[in-house]
């Protein structure tokens, strides 16, 4: 049975772990989950990281995967590090203004913007 494929791309440039989305749609519970998962080993080994998702190739995104990002914010600040999220499509934005998560996150038109509010 082949292994499941990664839904993110992760890439560590300088002192900040760059992770991209590889599914227009975060939808499916189980690929969530997978999300979840992979977003979490991203930063296990790390102390005081500096994270940020670039949403770029989202369209869609369920109300569980939000759940995701928190939990995932969670882990990151129990490492004593930073998220940013950035490029973000309006309708993904639209759900994080919904969800009052605009609070809660640090969010960036461009992946620059994200990089340098780190400083």
């Amino acid at each position: 049975m082949a292994a499941p494929s990664s839904h993110i791309s992760v890439r560590k440039i300088d002192a900040v772990t760059r992770i991209d989305f590889t599914d227009r749609n975060i939808l499916d519970e189980l690929n969530i989950h997978q999300i979840g998962e992979e977003l979490l080993k991203c930063v296990e080994s790390e102390f005081r990281p500096k994270v940020v998702v670039v949403f770029g190739n989202v369209e869609h995104m369920s109300s569980a995967a939000y759940g995701t990002f928190m939990k995932f914010n969670e882990r990151v600040k129990s490492r004593d590090g930073q998220m940013r999220l950035c490029e973000m499509r309006p309708r993904v934005h639209e759900g994080f203004v919904i969800t009052k998560l605009t609070r809660l996150f640090s969010i960036h038109d461009t992946y620059d913007a994200a990089v340098e509010s780190f400083k």
